[in-house]
Parts: structure tokens; sequence; C-alpha cells
């Protein structure tokens, strides 16, 4: 039953990366569509974020109220909602009726699933958890391309919506699995602290502004690396610009799966500092200036394999760093901090490139990734010492 179990949260992941990547790879095509500039992605990615924030800071009082599968059941429903809209859509304005619920169903299961996940199973399987998030941002993308292909845009965002659909389905059908947890479950939804007495907690706010500057990277890299391409490179189908997209989220994959196997043994701290390490490495490939993009593709999948790690070991850390009271309030502060990152920084950046140049984005995210490792060396250093203290 616990492997079943598992086995369907690993899809409940694979069913939030889908609609991640579908804006950044289909971006391109879809602006000459609407008639409007390359920046004004920015603002429905803000949207959609802006939404997932709001999801998030309730989060607490949701999980605290309902079980995890509820949360996970609407929330999927939620996107496939906003993905069914999404293909429906003939003008600009549009996008942003169906951001809404594109957006609530987001950050709801990301905080539901990962406070549960981190409560319940070891850092191997928050690691996997998040590599399965990948195979989902992998696979839109590439669906697409073959919609730019073969079809219209349109049909991209319709193709995902019944997959999404059909996990959705596959959800419903699992709900008994649920049932083992439930006990243990309860009892730690009656004891956790709010969102309030959880801010003041020592390194909270450091950790809050770690996740800021990693999800503001990561979703710049989201939403604008197919764009990177097709404005620094020559010689490309549009096919090829919107595969782009999935380089990224290859590289997550990649960088989650190394960890799922070694997280155990290494910890949750030197993993963050290895994969930043990383992401350093493939910053510096994406900076030399070649025309052809084989360096920059490398660079990018790079980048993806040293964020890896990150993100799934920073909310794996809440409960041990914080405590289980404060740990789903700790979560849900990460990721409304998280999505603010990923709400602004992309626009940001886009206006940014719209002046300056596209050529730009590798320092960009550099700037981004030095914030998020100073900011978790001092949060260790924070909770390190309230630990000593306390012994």
């Amino acid at each position: 039953m616990a492997s079943l179990l598992l086995a369907v949260i690993y899809l409940i992941f694979v069913s939030l990366g889908l609609p991640d990547s579908l804006l950044g790879a289909g971006w391109p095509v879809m602006q000459g569509v609407f008639k409007v500039p390359s920046s004004y992605a920015g603002f429905v990615y803000m949207s959609i974020a802006f939404m997932t924030i709001i999801s998030a800071l309730v989060s607490p009082k949701i999980i605290k109220r309902f079980e995890t599968k509820w949360i996970v059941i609407i929330s999927i429903f939620f996107t496939v909602l906003g993905l069914a809209g999404f293909s429906f859509c003939t003008e600009y304005w549009m996008l942003f009726v169906f951001a809404v619920p594109y957006g609530l169903g987001a950050g709801a299961i990301d905080s539901s699933v990962n406070h549960y996940v981190a409560n319940n199973f070891s850092g191997s399987v928050m690691n996997f958890l998040h590599c399965f998030y990948g195979v989902g941002a992998v696979i839109s993308p590439n669906i697409m391309a073959l919609a730019l292909k073969y079809a219209r845009w349109n049909e991209g965002y319709r193709w995902v919506s019944f997959i999404q659909l059909g996990i959705l389905i596959i959800c419903v059908l699992s709900m008994p699995l649920w049932k083992s947890n439930s006990g243990t479950e309860e009892e730690e939804r009656k004891n956790s602290a709010g969102i309030r007495e959880t801010i003041l907690r020592p390194g909270v706010i450091f950790t809050m502004i770690a996740f800021f500057s990693y999800c503001a990277g990561e979703a710049t890299c989201f939403l604008w690396t197919s764009s990177y391409f097709a404005g620094t490179k020559t010689g490309m189908s549009e096919e090829l610009i919107a595969s782009f997209g999935s380089l990224i989220f290859a590289g997550l994959m990649l960088g989650r799966i190394i960890s799922g196997f070694v997280s155990d043994k290494a910890g949750d701290r030197l993993l963050v500092r290895l994969g930043i390490a990383f992401e350093f490495l493939g910053i510096i490939l994406v900076m030399i200036p070649v025309a052809n993009y084989f360096v920059a593709a490398i660079g990018f999948v790079i980048i993806g394999s040293g964020m890896g790690p990150v993100y799934p070991a920073i909310q794996h850390m809440a409960p041990v760093n914080f405590g289980k009271k404060y740990s789903a309030s700790v979560i849900g502060l990460q990721m409304a901090s998280a999505y603010t990152g990923t709400t602004t920084m992309p626009m940001v950046f886009g206006q940014l490139q719209q002046h300056f140049g596209i050529f730009i984005m590798p320092y960009y995210v550099l700037l981004f990734a030095v914030m998020n490792i100073l900011f978790l060396e001092i949060t260790f250093k924070v909770v390190g010492k309230g630990r000593r203290q306390v012994e």
C-alpha cells in the first residue's frame, strides 16, 4: 500500500510539472499570434504565479483543515481548467482569466505534498519526488513542439490538459491508499503552528529570501530559455527553439535523480552547496559567446542539474531546521516567497532584455545564484546558533 501511495505521489508531481514549461515553450509563436511584445510573457507568468502565492499563503490553514488527498484532487482540477482555458484563448487578455485557476491549483499541491513528504519520507524520496516534477516539465515543451509542427500552439495546451485529466482520475481512484497515513497526518495538522508565529522563528526570513532567489533564477530560465536561443543563436526552426524550453527541466530531472541516490548519505546541506557550484559552471558555459547553440544547450542542462537538489533539499530541511510544529507554515512561507520570485523576476527580466538585449540572461541568473547560496549559508548559521543555545 505504501509503495502504491508513493507511486501516486510521484504522479502528482508529474502533474505539477506539466503546466510550468508550456508558456515558455510556446511564447515565441504565441507572441506573434497575439501581436504583443516579447516581454508580455512576463505579465501572464506573473498572473499565474500571483495566484500561486495566494494559495501558498493560505495553504497552512488548508492543510490544517483538510486531508492532503482532497487538496490534491481539487488543485489538479483547477489546473485542468486553466490548461483547457488557455487552449481556447483567441485574445491576449483571455490568458489572464484562465491564469487564475492555473495558478491556484499549483500552489496548494506544492505546499501540501511537500509538507506531507517532508514529514513522512526521507530526503531521497523528496529528491525523487521533485525529479518527477522534472518529468512533467520536460514532457510538455516537447508536446508543444509537436503541436507547433502538426497543429497550433492551442493544441499543445489542450493535449496537456487531457494528460492532466487522466492523472486527476487516477488520483480519485487512489483515495483509499491515503488511509494508511490518515491518523499521523491528522495529529500533525492539529499541532501545526500558524504563519504569524512561524515567521518570527530564527532563520525563517533568511530561508524565505534564499527561496525567493532560487525561484527567481529558475523561473527566468523556465520562461526565457527558448527566447534566449531565438535571440542569440541562428539556423533553428520554431519546433527546435520550442524544444529548448525543456533543457532546464531535463537538467533538473537529472540532478534530482542523482541526488535521490546519494542524498541520505550526503545530507541536504552538502547537496545544496554542490548543486549551486554546478549551477555556476553551467552559467559560465552559457556566457561563452558562440553562434552555435550546442555549448549554450549543454550549459542550460548543467544549470538545471545544479538547481536540481536545491529546491527539494530546502523543503526537506524544514522540519529538521524549524521543527515539525512549524514545518507546514515554514513550507507555506517558503512557497509564497518562492512564487514571489517566480512572479516578479521573469517579468523584470522581460523589461531588461527589451532594453539591453536577451544576451544578459546568464548574468541575471548568476545574480540570483549568488543570493541563493549567500542567504542559505546565513540560514544554516542562524539555525545552528539557535540549536547550540538550546543545548
